[in-house]
């Protein structure tokens, strides 16, 4: 596991949580500007992200809200990415709705 205290770039956490399928689609998202950090713009994939963070992504033709509850070191199998955030289904949003 990685010191939470340093915390981990955001294109790595995304890439290693499986949220994206490589590095370089979560760092190109990142500066397309489909990421919020605790509801601020993020446009540069070295941020440092860390416990405790909100990242809202907008993928795929949906909003995404994850809760950041831990770093790893490796991208692993998907059950032990799942582990590294929680995510609020009640936050999703439909993009659609965001456009009216």
């Amino acid at each position: 596991m990685t010191d939470a205290a340093e915390g981990l770039r955001l294109d790595k956490w995304l890439f290693y949580a499986r949220i994206f399928k490589t590095r370089g689609l979560a760092a190109a998202r990142v500066e397309a500007g489909g990421i919020r950090v605790n509801g601020q713009p993020c446009r540069k994939p070295g941020r440092a992200v860390r416990v405790g963070d909100v990242l809202t992504v907008s993928a795929n033709r949906q909003v995404r809200v994850l809760h950041v509850r831990e770093f790893t070191d490796r991208r692993g199998p998907a059950p032990e990415a799942q582990l590294l955030y929680h995510e609020d289904r009640d936050g999703l949003i439909d993009p659609a709705e965001l456009s009216r």
